[in-house]
């Protein structure tokens, strides 16, 4: 196995974010959303009204709805997965296995049309975001693996920065599509769904460079004889149990879930919310994102220099901080401008906050350990059940009071909650160093 901070595999763990944040950023933030509450605005069930195997569903409840049960079924399946990869060094095959999945699931979103049935395109959606999220619990997992203590916030942001730029790459292609859809003699309709096939070829085509160059893994099934039934839980036993005696992780994960109920349901709602509720067309939405990638390079980048200066617990604090200001100004959005202003804020706060919180569980994690995919799926189920927890609040609320706007209000008390932990996470911190701790592992 290569040495940490060898300068190929960090690019070739790098590039697999080039691929994988194609989907959520043109996908999940941008096409989409828009495309599907266009098709969906009137049906013969009623206006913004879809039927999914015989219920109807407003179109934007049913779409939360889907991402909920997604990432809910990546909270109670990677755990396992991800300590199967651990004994079994296979972490690189369930890797190529998500995003296979993902990527043919995108395109197969190709088949959700205007006036047809949902279901197969939502379900479409649901397995792309299975693949998406899937595939980067296990990407997640090398960073300790391939990066030195010292280097992990800087190579954490500089995958963020391939993610956020290869997005950009093809966001201009699809723009392209969906914009000039009439020199190619296609509908716009029609351009958003040739969008999904791009994405889809993009991110596996991308994919195939970390899965020839990533490391394999080392099997870690040591001299106890290995039960595929379970072997898996015993191991997440275990990792809980280290855990809960690890001061500063147990304190970040709390923290960490509050705060981003809120950065992903935000990110993941916010095209749906232009398009509905600012009634915003493709072409303005797919600028906007745009805008938002540019910037979170930017954000990324910067959040790096100043954690590496001021540390990341006190980086974090500004990010969250930030966060919760834009999120209640989102309540108040009432036009395109004020929209542009807030995505630009979250753009710049997007990259730094992701990037930083994986260092942060990284750097906070004893070094050197053998089974990171078992840590980081602690890590990863986290984030994804905050995103259960977001998506199906801002679905349930917005079902209740049939307004988006009431649901962006909730989300701001997580993030609030989550400040909070990160300021009782501080103090603690300052008892005991970073240093200290992994020392002590």
């Amino acid at each position: 196995m290569k040495a940490k901070n060898d300068k190929k595999t960090i690019w070739a763990w790098c590039m697999f974010d080039w691929a994988n944040q194609s989907y959520n950023m043109v996908i999940t933030s941008t096409i989409f959303p828009a495309y599907y509450v266009g098709i969906t605005a009137n049906t013969v069930y009623g206006k913004n009204t879809v039927s999914f195997f015989g219920h109807k569903y407003i179109n934007t409840v049913l779409q939360n709805y889907i991402l909920s049960i997604s990432y809910l079924l990546i909270v109670v399946s990677l755990p396992i997965l991800t300590s199967l990869a651990d004994y079994r060094g296979a972490k690189k095959t369930y890797l190529q296995l998500f995003t296979w999945v993902g990527s043919l699931a995108c395109a197969g979103l190709f088949f959700l049309e205007e006036g047809g049935p949902v279901e197969f395109g939502m379900i479409c959606f649901g397995l792309a975001t299975i693949g998406y999220c899937g595939g980067f619990v296990f990407y997640n997992s090398y960073l300790p693996q391939i990066a030195s203590f010292d280097k992990q916030n800087d190579v954490s942001a500089k995958g963020f920065i391939y993610g956020f730029a290869g997005s950009i790459v093809v966001q201009l292609v699809c723009l392209v599509a969906v914009l000039f859809h009439e020199s190619f003699h296609i509908t716009e309709n029609r351009g958003a769904q040739i969008a999904f096939i791009i994405v889809g070829l993009w991110w596996i085509g991308f994919a195939i460079i970390p899965f020839r160059l990533l490391p394999k893994g080392e099997p870690n099934i040591g001299s106890h004889k290995f039960n595929v039934w379970t072997g898996g839980f015993k191991e997440l036993a275990k990792v809980f149990q280290n855990i809960r005696h690890m001061p500063l992780v147990k304190r970040f994960l709390p923290a960490f879930f509050f705060y981003s109920v809120g950065v992903q349901t935000i990110m993941l709602v916010a095209a749906e919310f232009a398009a509905k509720e600012l009634h915003m067309k493709d072409d303005d939405l797919i600028t906007i994102i745009l805008i938002i990638q540019v910037v979170a390079i930017l954000g990324a980048w910067l959040t790096s220099m100043a954690s590496n200066k001021y540390g990341n617990t006190r980086a974090l604090i500004v990010l969250v901080i930030i966060w919760t200001i834009t999120c209640l100004c989102v309540y108040y959005v009432a036009n395109q401008t004020q929209f542009y202003m807030a995505a630009f804020a979250v753009g710049l706060v997007m990259g730094g906050v992701q990037s930083l919180s994986r260092s942060t569980y990284a750097k906070f994690l004893p070094q050197d350990i053998p089974d990171t995919a078992s840590y980081f799926s602690f890590y990863d189920a986290t984030e994804k059940l905050s995103i259960v927890v977001g998506m199906a609040c801002f679905g349930f609320v917005e079902s209740v009071t049939n307004e988006m706007r009431d649901s962006a209000l909730v989300l701001d008390g997580f993030f609030f909650i989550g400040l909070l932990l990160l300021f009782v996470l501080h103090f603690y911190e300052r008892k005991i160093p970073v240093q200290v701790e992994v020392a002590m592992a």
